[in-house]
């Protein structure tokens, strides 16, 4: 079984209700009439992506998706395969992760290293090892969203490891 946020979108969506709402805050007479805001909740874990800064819902709708996405990369843990996945594969090259954290595969790819680093005590030589990039490149993925280097440096900082900078 895959990852939630790995799912493809139909998937995903197949697990989740969707809630429009009106926004709130600034944005004049056409943010208080149309039901733009969208709040997509997964139903297996409670975890949701909201969106409401755009007049479109349908933007509304594929940013609430991607921070759903984001989130469920971030708290949902899965027991990590022996190699790495045909996604990551796909973009590692010499050593290197080649993904924007705006990009529509950074979640899956975060999910998959967070998921490796679990599966190895949160150390980051023995997890890129496996995935077969370097530790840096790992943390630096990492990095890209503060809550996922966030959640590594309180595992490593409970099980009385240094923190990561």
């Amino acid at each position: 079984m895959s990852h939630p946020s790995q799912l493809s979108l139909e998937a995903l969506l197949a697990d989740c209700t969707t809630q429009r709402t009106r926004g709130s805050g600034p944005g004049g007479q056409h943010r208080n009439k149309v039901e733009t805001a969208i709040v997509i909740t997964h139903t297996p874990t409670g975890i949701r992506g909201e969106a409401s800064e755009r007049r479109s819902q349908e933007q509304n709708r594929a940013m609430a998706i991607f921070r759903l996405r984001l989130k469920l990369a971030v708290e949902v843990r899965h027991t990590a395969n022996e190699s790495p996945s045909t996604l990551w594969q796909s973009r590692c090259r010499a050593g290197k992760v080649s993904v924007n954290d705006q990009h529509n595969d950074y979640p899956a790819l975060l999910a998959e290293a967070l998921d490796q680093l679990v599966e190895f005590a949160w150390q980051p030589s023995d997890a890129a090892d496996r995935l077969g990039v370097s530790s840096s490149q790992l943390i630096k993925l990492c990095k890209q969203h503060p809550p996922a280097f966030r959640l590594v440096n309180q595992q490593r900082e409970a099980l009385g490891l240094k923190t990561l900078s």
